[in-house]
């Protein structure tokens, strides 16, 4: 039995690295594209921990179906852990990954600590509420230029030393081993039968009844 698992987000890639990671499980992932369009989420959390709550539990309520988002970012220790939540909007709402990069760049301009970790929390939540939560980090090193055509945001200037690779040099294989969202849904897959039956008992049953037909006769 398969169960559907919306992930409450638009990114093809970020859809494709998902697809890849949960292969093999009991798990039918479809995103926001395969549904009509909806209210857009408004990321305002303090953390990850809630923003990722709050992407899935609107996604849930919304749709009547369990729902998985993940919050992720970049975390630059002399930047005082900056981009962080901005991660996706660093260099201003509707930024593309390249430009968003090249602030990171200009702002590490000189800058001897390049030490920076990826962070991702992902939280599985149903339409009343409850959610499970899980998170997972990766530690590497900022490039001083972008390195490699692969992946998406951050991964051309985000360097892996024991890979001695950029995570967008990577395969899709190589980098979701080792990185901070894969690491997360390893443990996600881990414990997927765990996670079924969660689902199962949690997620709101529909009322069973039975047709009746009524019959009106002229007399």
């Amino acid at each position: 039995m398969h169960t559907t698992l919306v992930l409450a987000t638009y990114n093809d890639g970020k859809t494709d690295e998902m697809k890849t990671l949960l292969k093999g499980s009991p798990v039918i992932i479809k995103n926001l594209s395969d549904f009509g369009p909806i209210p857009p989420v408004i990321e305002d959390g303090e953390t990850f921990d809630d923003n990722a709550y709050k992407k899935a539990s609107f996604t849930s309520r919304v749709l009547g179906l369990p729902a998985i988002a993940d919050d992720s970012g970049l975390l630059v220790e002399a930047l005082d852990g900056a981009p962080g939540i901005y991660s996706a909007r660093y260099a201003g709402k509707n930024a593309t990954d390249e430009q968003n990069c090249f602030k990171l760049l200009e702002q590490m301009k000189n800058i001897k600590n390049r030490k920076a970790a990826f962070q991702c929390v992902i939280s599985i939540a149903i339409p009343t509420g409850p959610a499970l939560t899980y998170e997972a980090k990766c530690e590497g090193i900022i490039t001083e230029t972008p390195v490699g055509l692969s992946g998406f945001g951050y991964d051309p200037v985000f360097f892996y030393p024991p890979k001695n690779k950029t995570f967008a040099q990577m395969t899709t294989q190589e980098k979701n081993e080792v990185s901070h969202r894969g690491k997360a849904f390893q443990e996600i897959k881990s414990e997927i039968d765990k996670i079924m039956i969660w689902l199962d008992q949690n997620m709101p049953k529909q009322d069973k009844f039975e047709a009746q037909s009524f019959c009106q006769g002229s007399s």
